[in-house]
């Protein structure tokens, strides 16, 4: 296919017109994208399954009860 000055142009136009439309698009999917750091991992959600099964069993300690506990 042979291209012309204006055909080249309009091409050109419409590759810049795809590119913005796809950094907008990449954009929006960052600024709506869960951090990783939000997921727990196995390990964490275990630990954190044992902790509400202690608390409801009263089995913790505050922080200023181990505190003095320790001599802190």
């Amino acid at each position: 296919m042979k291209y012309t000055s204006k055909s080249m142009e309009a091409e050109i136009k419409q590759i810049m017109h795809d590119i913005n439309l796809i950094k907008s698009e990449i954009h929006a999917i960052k600024e709506n994208m869960p951090d990783k750091d939000m997921f727990l991992s196995i390990e964490e959600s275990e630990l954190l399954q044992e902790s509400r099964i202690n608390e409801k069993q009263s089995k913790l300690t505050s922080a200023k009860n181990l505190r003095k506990a320790l001599g802190l």
